[in-house]
């Protein structure tokens, strides 16, 4: 386990968000506020950076006003943005951060703009997935 992941974990735990699951050989977390609108976020130690992802929704067929819609979200996220999968058959938030320089403010901002973007923009991305 390395010093980054016993950081990570600690500022986690200082901030109040559950674990809900860990990976300690690949250096990831599975975590949840759901206070917060957070629900299975990977938090992954992937040095030299911290990758935070979050699954938004399955990627519908008719996809090209998401798309556009996306990229204007994108303009108003505070960190992160919204992206697809590699496969391309999911919307993902995702933010990255150094890891090391990271500290608990950064991270908490980092977490919290996920929440923000949730609150902002969940009835419209529910919209786009149940079309």
């Amino acid at each position: 386990m390395s010093e980054h992941y016993e950081k990570v974990q600690n500022y986690l735990l200082e901030l109040g968000i559950k674990i809900v699951d860990t990976n300690i050989p690949e250096e990831l977390f599975v975590v949840e506020d759901e206070e917060n609108g957070i629900s299975n976020l990977i938090v992954d130690c992937e040095a030299p950076i911290l990758v935070l992802e979050q699954l938004i929704m399955p990627t519908p067929a008719e996809n090209s006003k998401l798309f556009k819609r996306l990229l204007q979200m994108n303009g108003e996220l505070v960190h992160g943005a919204y992206t697809l999968s590699e496969d391309g058959k999911y919307v993902l938030w995702r933010d990255t951060l150094q890891l090391e320089n990271l500290d608990l403010n950064e991270l908490e901002g980092s977490v919290r703009a996920l929440s923000l973007a949730m609150a902002e923009h969940c009835t419209e991305l529910l919209g786009y997935a149940r079309a």
